[in-house]
């Protein structure tokens, strides 16, 4: 082989320091725009919107997953910047993998759970909803945080090749364990199944208010919109990864098998700075949730707007429904202060699927 042993084992240095400081760049800035949204969108939750009565619990959690990645950017932009696709303390390495397991896993098992109660709403309207039962309790979300750890403790489980799964041992021989197999299963199966369950609802909801008759047909359109952009943020941000995830695992296997030609060695670098890449691309979903909050849930978006926008811009936002359908005025109290909320009566609302 033209390369030398420590080039076809050491996976834990970076292949190209100029691709992976832009990388760090770009999680450094996810990290300066995430964690002020993401405390702001918190901050209203619980101090102005009051989540645990206007059903939205859910939603708080999403937010709380969110933070729990904003808070692993830094660390990770720090390691790009040293040459390192991870920590060289093993402790630090599972640590952050486990973080980043468990708080990608909440954010879509809250997204597919409003999106099941968004599809019963919406498709077998009148039937008995039992995820709408489910988020009026608060001990639910206990529940489905602590279903998650047992999917995240396999990253703790095993010391491994750069925080990665099926890697090589030091003579470039395949090592691999049972641990390594749950923990690719577990990160396939957290994108692909949800994705598939979301895609069937937002069809499903899309067909329904297709065939509505009741209400205005523009915003019928746009609440359509709205339901598909839910499925392109998720294509966006989580199928990628996990597709360049597949192609990474199956060139390592050619170098395994076929170790005298280069061309493999140099099509694994090329693949790995495209796989890390797409998972920092993935890390925007954190700037993307507060978005369709608003969609969601106008009251939320007139909290959200009534506090933290100039009163120029609130006179503005405030008189758009952004297709969320007709309101009616009602008043909520933080401390001493009243603010206008919206209430939907429009069905309209309750088939919009949240992430």
């Amino acid at each position: 082989m033209s390369l030398n042993e420590s080039e076809t084992t050491d996976h834990c240095r970076i292949p190209s320091n100029g691709t992976y400081l832009a990388l760090s760049q770009l999680m450094i800035g996810e990290f300066a725009l995430g964690l002020p949204l993401n405390l702001s969108v918190l901050y209203i939750f619980i101090f102005r919107f009051r989540f645990w009565r206007n059903n939205s619990v859910f939603l708080f959690n999403i937010v709380v997953a969110d933070l729990l990645l904003v808070v692993c950017l830094p660390i990770k932009a720090y390691h790009y910047q040293l040459g390192l696709r991870r920590s060289s303390n093993s402790t630090m390495c599972r640590s952050m993998l486990f973080m980043l397991f468990l708080n990608r896993g909440a954010s879509i098992a809250f997204l597919i759970t409003l999106t099941i109660d968004r599809y019963f709403n919406v498709v077998h309207l009148g039937r008995k909803n039992f995820v709408k039962a489910l988020k009026k309790t608060p001990q639910i979300s206990i529940v489905i945080w602590l279903l998650l750890l047992p999917l995240a403790v396999p990253t703790m489980l095993e010391d491994f090749e750069c925080c990665n799964s099926l890697g090589r041992s030091d003579n470039n021989t395949a090592r691999h364990t049972p641990v390594d197999t749950i923990r690719e299963v577990v990160f396939f199966s957290q994108i692909i199944i949800p994705f598939i369950i979301l895609v069937y609802c937002t069809v499903c909801i899309v067909n329904r208010l297709r065939r509505k008759t009741v209400g205005e047909r523009t915003k019928l359109r746009r609440a359509v919109c709205v339901v598909m952009s839910v499925v392109v943020v998720f294509s966006l941000c989580f199928l990628p990864c996990a597709v360049a995830r597949a192609v990474l695992l199956v060139v390592r296997q050619k170098v395994h098998w076929e170790p005298q030609e280069d061309r493999w060695v140099h099509q694994e670098n090329l693949v790995v700075q495209v796989y890390d890449s797409l998972m920092v691309l993935s890390y925007i979903d954190c700037l993307l949730d507060p978005l369709v909050y608003c969609f969601c849930n106008s009251g939320f978006k007139d909290a959200y707007i009534s506090t933290f926008c100039p009163k120029f811009l609130q006179k503005m936002l405030l008189k758009r429904d952004f297709g969320l359908g007709t309101t009616t005025v009602t008043t909520t109290t933080s401390g001493t202060r009243s603010t206008s909320l919206a209430a939907i009566k429009n069905e309209t609302v309750a088939m919009v699927p949240v992430t």
